[in-house]
């Protein structure tokens, strides 16, 4: 399937993308290559074949929870570029 230049024009536009005209053909047939390798695989027969989020029989695959000792809180203010009355201090985020 071949994109024309107002679909490259308004999926830019969606990106919020500027693109020159060199770049819109550019993309238009880089695109319109990819959008080709969709295709032939969309010609495949998948009659029959189940759908999967997963090839491999994992199963709750999660390390599992060990409490561990914190360090002590000087040794985290020790570390620490910053701080104030046995705080962290960090820039400010919000105005």
């Amino acid at each position: 399937m071949a994109l024309d230049r107002d679909a490259v024009t308004h999926i830019a536009k969606l990106a919020r993308v500027a693109l020159s005209d060199e770049e819109i053909e550019l993309f238009r047939t880089q695109l319109s290559e990819i959008i080709g390798h969709f295709d032939v695989l969309s010609a495949i027969d998948t009659e029959g074949v189940e759908p999967t989020a997963q090839i491999l029989p994992l199963q709750n695959v999660f390390a599992p929870d060990v409490p561990r000792p914190s360090l002590p809180p000087e040794e985290v203010l020790d570390l620490a570029p910053l701080t104030d009355d046995g705080y962290l201090r960090v820039r400010a985020v919000l105005e």
